[in-house]
């Protein structure tokens, strides 16, 4: 007989959980294993609400098991550490991002690139090494292996920087470095501002870029000119403006999760352009699109670091609303609604109360 998800390890721990399909969220009694050697406990202070976590917890996506803590946008204090953890110390700052384990021994791990592992253990609605389930950042602690810790400069602040840039702020990043699209003076493209496409924006312009945003109408056009400091923007429905631009990008990165048309934004690359899909459409786009996105949604563990250092020296953070726990059902009506400016970060360690 399975134990409950209150005796499955010996400490206590709580948080807020989905129990079914309807998405609904609410607080829950859960166990976390003892730290280990190699282990490093974080009290979670922020994390952020990611797109995803809107999938999971409404099996949108066919894999969801239940109850599910959702949450891979952690921020938190070190609290213990095992004997042979380096990486932080007691009462230093901590993220963890997606994934909280790997194989640690194929080509991908080997390469850094820990998000392509097949063996990849995700922060939440997946299998530990132990079998028993990982429950995410919707909670007041969890112990995680000390290589899936990233460390935190001090000058970024933990609610702004720290949860939205461990998932939307890697998932831009990597895909701009990999395929070198970081370089000063390149044309670059963003489709959407949303949670990514508006961090894509300031990544872009910390590199130098001149960056234009392309989006269905003029409504976020202030907002992308005045705020976050875009060169241009480009309205995707106007047929003169597209046609006007074809040709001109050197890279662009498509981070919108709803159903469009490919074509038009890769008319618009100049020839070998790169066209960069992170975003997660629950419906067939022209060109399939879940092949690409496995493990093109994060990035391996050194180049989050990177990421995140990169960030503090440029003062890169994410735009964020601030909410309480009882307020997450709101929250995720809100961002099915795409009613959010850019990320919701819940305040877990002054608003979770059993």
């Amino acid at each position: 007989m399975s134990k409950s998800p209150e005796g499955e390890h010996p400490q206590k721990a709580f948080g807020w959980a989905a129990r079914d399909k309807s998405g609904v969220l609410s607080p829950f009694n859960f166990s976390i294993r003892v730290n280990g050697d190699n282990d490093i406990t974080i009290k979670v202070l922020y994390c952020g609400i990611c797109h995803t976590d809107l999938h999971q917890i409404k099996n949108e996506w066919g894999n969801s098991v239940y109850p599910m803590v959702p949450g891979h946008e952690i921020v938190g204090m070190v609290t213990e550490v095992g004997k042979n953890v380096t990486k932080v110390k007691v009462g230093e700052k901590a993220g963890v991002g997606c994934f909280v384990g790997s194989c640690g021994s194929c080509h991908s791990c080997a390469d850094d690139l820990e998000n392509y592992c097949t063996k990849q253990i995700l922060t939440y609605n997946a299998r530990y090494h132990d079998g028993t389930p990982t429950y995410g950042g919707y909670s007041d602690n969890l112990v995680v292996e000390e290589h899936f810790v990233i460390r935190f400069p001090e000058n970024l602040p933990l609610d702004a920087a720290a949860p939205p840039l461990l998932c939307a702020g890697i998932t831009v990043f990597s895909p701009m470095k990999y395929y070198g699209l970081c370089k000063p003076g390149m044309s670059f493209g963003v489709v959407g501002l949303g949670g990514l496409g508006h961090v894509a924006v300031k990544f872009a312009k910390a590199f130098g870029m001149k960056v234009t945003v392309i989006s269905t109408s003029l409504r976020k056009k202030k907002e992308a000119i005045e705020h976050l400091g875009a060169d241009s923007f480009l309205i995707s429905r106007d047929q003169e403006e597209m046609q006007a631009a074809i040709g001109t990008m050197d890279g662009i990165i498509d981070t919108v999760s709803a159903f469009h048309p490919l074509l038009p934004l890769i008319l618009l690359l100049k020839n070998h352009g790169k066209l960069v899909m992170v975003g997660a459409p629950n419906k067939p786009l022209e060109l399939p699109v879940s092949p690409l996105l496995f493990g093109s949604g994060m990035g391996g563990i050194k180049e989050t670091q990177e990421m995140i250092d990169f960030a503090a020296k440029h003062n890169i953070t994410a735009d964020i609303e601030v909410i309480p726990m009882d307020y997450v059902n709101t929250a995720m009506e809100r961002l099915t609604k795409g009613d959010v400016k850019y990320r919701f970060v819940i305040d877990v360690a002054n608003t979770l109360t059993p």
